[in-house]
């Protein structure tokens, strides 16, 4: 046995192995916290802006409701007071109808013993 050859311990190469990638590289995703600190700010200033512009412009529908309601009132005023006379005549024609066999009744006429005025109340 003195040709046996004896075994070789496997060995590194000459100059030894390359070295071992074992660090976390992983490739830059997104914007940076700033960044998107900064877009968020941008987004939620234009959001006010125009949350202000929409403000302005409720006020100033609201104040051209109230001005409309302002002039219009005389006009609705008039067409309720022509209104109640039509049917305060209608309803003393209906009354002078019904009660024409009544001796010494008047139509019209107050069931009140004042002369104070009480406006006619209208359910609609």
């Amino acid at each position: 046995m003195s040709n046996a050859t004896v075994p070789g311990q496997d060995m590194p190469p000459k100059g030894g192995f390359s070295s071992i990638r074992y660090e976390r590289r992983l490739p830059k995703r997104g914007p940076s916290g700033v960044a998107m600190f900064a877009i968020c700010g941008a987004v939620m200033g234009y959001g006010w802006y125009r949350l202000y512009l929409g403000l302005d412009e409720r006020r100033e529908l609201d104040r051209e409701k109230i001005w409309s309601r302002i002039h219009l009132t005389p006009m609705l005023l008039a067409e309720t007071d022509r209104d109640e006379y039509r049917r305060n005549h209608a309803a003393v024609e209906r009354e002078r109808e019904i009660m024409k066999d009544i001796p010494g009744w008047e139509a019209g006429k107050s069931v009140y013993n004042g002369n104070r005025y009480m406006p006619m109340v209208i359910a609609n």
